[in-house]
């Protein structure tokens, strides 16, 4: 009964031409580009899913949601998403800052060629919540990173190198702001001018482990930090996205095979670790885990388990303490998932997304290496298909939450495997490393949830229902939003659509 269908409105941007007009823009590089105005496309049977904590699925109505699609036109591998108090939303990832300010219907370059010089394939974008300050940040070969930041919606940007040490390499590269705190550097504020009004952070990892250093002027500068405990340092120090909290505190989430998280509650001066949810512990290789955290700074930790479902712990002393047995947030049916990503609003008021397949019917068959397939998306075979899903929890900190998802996609975002490490890719018509690490979920001022994700499966293997690997080798930046459904604030009410 937890199926449910229904109307669901999807614009997806097709090269048609008797559908398409053109924008022409020009981006900071004086290179123009063509983006097609989205072409709206019903969805008439969407997969809707209502699930408890085990996730079965429940005799329950599903919220009603609608989610808007937007093509951002450039490669959007690793994307980082971000929306200023303006309804401006950053789409950062590979070399370029794209901007939206019209709800997705249309997208310019924006970074600064010269603040925002050298450009890499390897960037993290964040918008500062608070301050509404926008950093774009590059990894300069493996040695040191370039920061560049604008405070009036990407108009101008300023910029400075920050050196991350010359061996033996630095990758992995995130950046996140959050309020000061009244101990450790959050007290130095209290007797030094100057501070910016949230503390920056900014962590990557070494072959050693995981990195962290704070910024007291808003990220132009990193004087303090180092190496952090609870290093994964049998995987490379490899972390997920950095969280923080209303009351400051701060979450890092390694790479290692029991969930764990990292946490600071003095602005980075000190780490403590802890770990959670070992009945669901994480399969090897896998990516970054995140936590999220509501407007009590209660958190919510998420991370794909080793039956291949997503998972979440949730902690309601500010990380002190996690539960110890695992909620499932994906519905049963989805037997592999990737790429988890998470925000929050008011308590309780969660959203989640990932990429996951539903075909049960492969499970046991023979993967790329001709072994019994267990769900690992590394492994998964060639024919197999991935989708985008979106979940809303409305009442998350329950005993017995409800978990209601949206399968967004109606064409595959990957045929085939996602390789989840980098040193075991396979060519099959081309790398399978095409989605890299990472997709984004971040909401608005209002609540309005916005999934920020590569497609991998364009063209003609999206229209090809027999498309395999070998035609799922895209990376084009895509995002999705909720067009109308509840806010997770509970004061903004239902949502409607922006345009």
């Amino acid at each position: 009964m937890g199926l449910m269908t229904g109307p669901l409105m999807r614009t997806k941007a097709v090269l048609l031409a008797l559908l398409m007009a053109t924008v022409s823009l020009s981006g900071c590089f004086g290179e123009e580009e063509i983006i097609p105005e989205p072409v709206p496309v019903i969805e008439e049977n969407p997969r809707i899913f209502v699930t408890d904590k085990t996730g079965a699925s429940i005799d329950m109505t599903a919220i009603n949601m609608t989610f808007q699609f937007s093509d951002v036109g450039e490669t959007g591998k690793e994307p980082s998403i971000g929306i200023t108090s303006s309804g401006c939303i950053f789409f950062i990832a590979m070399e370029k800052v794209m901007r939206s300010c019209d709800g997705g219907q249309s997208w310019e370059e924006t970074q600064d060629p010269v603040a925002c010089s050298p450009t890499t394939s390897d960037p993290y974008g964040w918008v500062d919540p608070i301050t509404d300050r926008v950093f774009g940040v590059q990894m300069i070969g493996l040695e040191t990173s370039w920061i560049c930041w604008s405070d009036d919606d990407g108009q101008t940007w300023m910029g400075n190198p920050h050196d991350s040490g010359t061996t033996p390499l630095n990758d992995h590269i995130k950046l996140a702001s959050g309020p000061w705190t009244d101990s450790g550097y959050g007290a130095l504020g209290q007797f030094t001018s100057g501070f910016y009004e949230t503390a920056v952070y900014y962590c990557y990892n070494k072959l050693a482990g995981i990195f962290c250093f704070t910024s007291f002027d808003g990220g132009a500068t990193f004087a303090t930090g180092g190496q952090i405990i609870g290093l994964a340092t049998t995987n490379g120090g490899l972390h997920g996205a950095i969280s923080t909290a209303p009351d400051g505190t701060v979450y890092v989430t390694p790479r290692v095979a029991t969930p764990t998280v990292i946490v600071s509650k003095d602005n980075g001066f000190s780490w403590f670790e802890r770990t959670m949810g070992s009945d669901a512990g994480t399969p090897n290789p896998r990516k970054n885990s995140e936590v999220s955290t509501d407007t009590d700074s209660n958190a919510y930790h998420v991370w794909t388990g080793a039956d291949e479902g997503v998972y979440m712990s949730r902690s309601t002393d500010s990380g002190e303490t996690w539960e110890q047995e695992s909620i499932r947030i994906s519905p049963a049916g989805v037997i592999s998932t990737v790429f988890p990503q998470t925000d929050a609003g008011d308590p309780g008021r969660i959203a989640i997304t990932y990429l996951g397949s539903e075909n049960t019917e492969m499970l046991n068959q023979s993967d790329i290496d001709g072994n019994p397939w267990n769900g690992n998306a590394h492994y998964a075979p060639n024919n197999a298909t991935y989708h985008l899903y979106i979940t809303f929890s409305l009442n998350a900190l329950d005993e017995n939450p409800i978990f209601h998802t949206y399968r967004v996609t109606d064409d595959p975002v990957q045929v085939g495997s996602i390789c989840l490490n980098s040193g075991d890719c396979r060519d099959i018509g081309g790398s399978n490393r095409n989605l890299l690490d990472f997709n984004d979920l971040h909401i608005d001022r209002q609540g309005r949830v916005y999934v920020a994700f590569a497609d991998g499966c364009t063209d003609g293997c999206a229209d090809n229902p027999n498309a395999s690997a070998a035609d799922s080798r895209d990376g084009r930046g895509a995002v999705y939003y909720l067009a109308s459904g509840p806010s997770l604030y509970v004061a903004d009410g239902e949502l409607e659509p922006l345009y």
